[in-house]
């Protein structure tokens, strides 16, 4: 089979080198290392040119990777699945390296010293959040008492206006609550990104840019928040992670240069 080079990230870095103890993707007994060009380096290691599934062992070992590297240095993650094709494929590593270094210059500059902390809030239950909403507006309690008051609980129209109401509260009160959440977090962050809510329990998807220097200050309010409203509201908080969510390199090997553009959640 072919052999490629899987790409990682990008880095600083003149000479060559590899990371030791790291398991790349695909390729668990092959080394990472460095292909440099210039002042710049693509963090790599060699890989079947296939197409790999996003599971979880694949993105967890392409995280494990750009994390070991953002123990010693700012990185730019490159997407997931990104490999160069086999023959001249350093040569096309270099050349893509040469083609955008004044783009991965800037952005190596703009993300210099700054990590990316991921915070999701979710309410611990649900029925009680819906308890809140029918006390909370009048107009969703009169119809919910007249339901039970009607045989059969009413008509399918009836119940599915309630949902409809029920559900436009639970938007309301989660873009509030949310607003609360960040309200303390965003003076901290340079940068927030408010990813979609997956779930009707979930509250907020956010992730913040945050200088290193500042990591204790933001942890500050998460656990004041933990403290004083842990019962009704679950917090997941992670990082700090590699900035996935603030850029994400993308390469069209056909076309020079490819260009960047703001991460995607999809492999966190």
């Amino acid at each position: 089979m072919a052999t490629g080079r899987y790409l990682y990230c990008i880095i600083r870095g003149s000479g060559e080198r590899t990371f030791d103890g790291v398991v790349g993707v695909g390729a668990p007994d092959l080394p990472v290392y460095t292909v440099p060009w210039g002042e710049l380096a693509a963090v790599v290691s060699d890989s079947p040119v296939e197409r790999y599934e996003a599971t979880r062992q694949n993105l967890v070992s392409h995280e494990r990777v750009v994390e070991a590297v953002m123990q010693e240095q700012t990185p730019l993650p490159v997407r997931f699945g990104t490999i160069a094709d086999s023959g001249d494929a350093i040569a096309n590593i270099q050349r893509l390296l040469e083609a955008r270094a004044a783009e991965f210059d800037g952005l190596l500059r703009e993300m210099e010293g700054r990590v990316e902390l991921g915070l999701k809030a979710f309410w611990r239950n649900e029925a009680a959040v819906f308890d809140q909403i029918v006390a909370e507006d009048d107009q969703v309690r009169a119809l919910r008492d007249s339901l039970k008051r009607t045989p059969g609980g009413g008509s399918q129209a009836a119940r599915i206006r309630l949902g409809e109401m029920v559900k436009a509260a639970l938007v309301r009160k989660r873009e509030a609550e949310a607003a609360r959440i960040l309200a303390p977090l965003r003076p901290i962050a340079e940068r927030v990104v408010e990813n979609p809510v997956l779930l009707d329990r979930m509250i907020l998807n956010s992730a913040f840019l945050v200088k290193r220097e500042r990591e204790a200050e933001f942890d500050v309010p998460v656990a004041a928040l933990d403290r004083e409203r842990g019962e009704q509201i679950r917090l997941m908080y992670v990082g700090p992670v590699a900035p996935y969510n603030f850029v994400r390199i993308v390469v069209n090997w056909d076309e020079h240069p490819a260009q960047s553009r703001p991460g995607s959640p999809a492999s966190r």
